[in-house]
């Protein structure tokens, strides 16, 4: 019998003939890797060829849901993006919160997976009664928002959208695909999509439930986590955003800018929230089944809107040297429109004006600090024209077309590009950054916290940050497999065993919080076996050479550097900590664990 919270079966949807067939997900897979990134991990190995491309139609691309999505849980109507990164080569999960989730959840399924090519560019609709698909040409080149609309005007509000705009259909590298208003997408997966012909998914729920094994029990839990979840713990999140990071990090020399070049921006007071938010906000709002409320919209220059955070505003403003405000807001507006990650377009984009400072792109439009500029670029992006084809292949390719030393200095681990965290002056991130899986992304390793906690002495990595690093993926592991928010992260106080409690009252499993940290370890190497299979060099698992060559001068007197020795120590004692060798290989009884066949 299946567990409480699952159906126990994935749709696997054939995009070139519009069949559909179903996969049985049996019990003990399913315990194994609960949902969400942990269990598109297992599909990926199971349904993706070993060496396929990205962008080829038989590469699988995996919405996949969570045992407590239906629950009453605050934060857990969320899903996974699953697929083999079109801009790293390797696996990519990419976590969002909408009413998506719960529509494509009562599907029926615990995961719907495209594989295939359309001949002409689709809408894929899934409800309770099969799959079926219809050709939408008078959609090409609508922003993700604008097919939503549409469709739900012609499809009717009981259908939920995920769409990908014009730069998913022109196989931009970092494209994402949208929902709600919502972006799932770092690491190209709208360009998987657009790839497969597919300009839109659509869910509705079917007239069945999947209920929980103790509804007591959830209940209960609901009520004790939504009162949690009004605590010290998230109120940042609910009054200011994540923008509220900014000036933190700005005075702690971990905000960086310029492409690398420095860590602090003497423009940052003009981006920060505590300021923007007067000016510029017009709404809060929250994700589906949420009580924390930390979406924050502003108003951008031609009274547009857009979702702010730390994250996109750090990458088009700091790190591009740009300071204004409205032109900030205007570019994350535009790649909203667009469907492009916004780290991947500041990162790109920084580390080519950094090109043209140094004579090796022939663009001198394209400068740091320059708003019209960093405007011009999103647009070439998005067209995949002029420089902004190049562009969009993202930082790495880019830097290996255009050569003269600029991989040096692109900012990127494994290809995606880095996010908003400093690693000369957090050395536990810095480890996380460098081994993630996905590449350099602060939502799969949450070592900063570490780093920021006062307990390490963030210019100082060694052993501590290592066990932090390993720690905080192991947790991140299991909330985007669950899946929770991880904004709730703080409310945890014993993490392990009270997510042991929440899923066994959902699914009926006798849980405990030891079996939890087994689970994460085993989603941790199934996501490496992945890349493995597809490619991975232990030198992928490194960061960009500036970033080990050049230190930083801090105001306190100290000096932020980060060597290669020490980055190497910190990697080898990771690799020891997990059970690998020191290539980074694991060993044949870990791998019998993993359930790959």
């Amino acid at each position: 019998m299946t567990a409480g919270g699952y159906f126990g079966q994935a749709l696997v949807v054939d995009a070139s003939t519009g069949t559909a067939e179903s996969l049985s997900l049996p019990d003990d897979v399913l315990r194994a890797y609960l949902g969400g990134a942990g269990l598109g991990a297992w599909l990926l190995h199971r349904l993706a060829p070993a060496g396929v491309e990205a962008l080829a139609p038989e590469a699988p691309l995996a919405f996949v849901f969570s045992p407590l999505v239906g629950t009453s849980l605050t934060t857990s109507a969320k899903f996974a993006v699953v697929a083999k990164s079109p801009l790293t080569g390797m696996l990519t999960d990419a976590l969002a919160s909408s009413h998506f989730a719960i529509a494509g959840k009562l599907t029926g399924n615990d995961a719907i997976v495209v594989r295939g090519a359309r001949s002409e560019l689709s809408l894929l609709m899934v409800d309770g009664d099969g799959v079926r698909f219809e050709a939408v040409p008078d959609l090409a080149g609508l922003s993700a928002a604008d097919t939503t609309r549409r469709l739900r005007d012609t499809l009717g509000r009981g259908w939920r959208v995920g769409a990908i705009g014009p730069a998913g259909e022109r196989g931009v590298r970092y494209a994402t695909i949208s929902h709600d208003g919502r972006h799932a997408g770092r690491g190209g997966l709208g360009a998987v999509l657009g790839a497969k012909q597919i300009k839109a998914v659509a869910v509705r729920a079917a007239e069945r439930k999947v209920p929980p094994a103790d509804p007591e029990a959830v209940l209960s839990a609901a009520r004790d986590l939504r009162a949690r979840s009004f605590g010290p713990a998230t109120a940042k999140y609910r009054e200011l955003g994540t923008l509220a990071n900014l000036l933190a990090f700005n005075a702690i020399a971990t905000l960086p800018t310029r492409n690398f070049q420095a860590a602090s921006f003497d423009q940052a007071p003009r981006l920060a929230a505590e300021d923007l938010a007067e000016m510029r906000r017009v709404a809060r709002n929250s994700c589906a089944s949420c009580t924390i409320g930390c979406e924050h919209i502003y108003a951008a220059r031609g009274g547009k809107k857009t979702r702010v955070e730390y994250e996109n505003v750090f990458a088009l403003g700091p790190m591009c040297g740009v300071g204004d405000p409205d032109a900030v807001l205007a570019a994350s507006a535009r790649c909203d429109e667009l469907g492009i990650d916004t780290i991947s377009a500041g990162g790109t984009i920084a580390w080519a004006m950094e090109c043209v400072e140094r004579g090796l792109i022939d663009a001198p439009w394209l400068q740091f600090g320059d708003a019209s500029a960093l405007l011009r670029a999103i647009e070439e992006i998005g067209a995949r024209s002029g420089l902004g084809d190049m562009l969009a292949e993202g930082s790495r390719r880019a830097a290996q077309r255009v050569g003269g030393g600029s991989a040096a200095f692109a900012p990127h681990v494994k290809g995606l590009e880095m996010p908003g965290y400093e690693p000369r002056s957090l050395h536990a991130m810095a480890l996380g950054l460098a081994v993630n899986a996905r590449g350099a992304d602060h939502n799969r390793s949450g070592a900063y916290e570490a780093d920021l906690s006062g307990e390490l002495d963030r210019l100082d990595g060694g052993a501590a940050h290592v066990g932090a690093a390993v720690e905080t993926e192991d947790r991140a592991a299991v909330m985007d497999s669950m899946i929770l928010c991880k904004f709730l992260r703080g409310v945890f106080t014993d993490p392990f065993n009270e997510w042991a409690e929440l899923l066994a009252a959902v699914t009926g499993w006798d849980l405990t919080g030891a079996e939890l940290r087994r689970t994460a370890r085993r989603i941790v190497l199934a996501k490496r076996m992945f890349n493995l299979r597809e490619g991975w060099q232990p030198a992928d698992d490194w960061l960009p050479d500036r970033l080990l060559s050049e230190p930083l001068e801090l105001a306190s007197g100290r000096v932020a550097a980060l060597t290669p020795d020490r980055l190497r120590s910190m990697i080898d004692d990771y690799y020891s900590a997990r059970g690998l060798d020191p290539e980074g290989q694991p060993g044949l009884a870990d791998l019998a664990d993993l359930r790959l066949g």
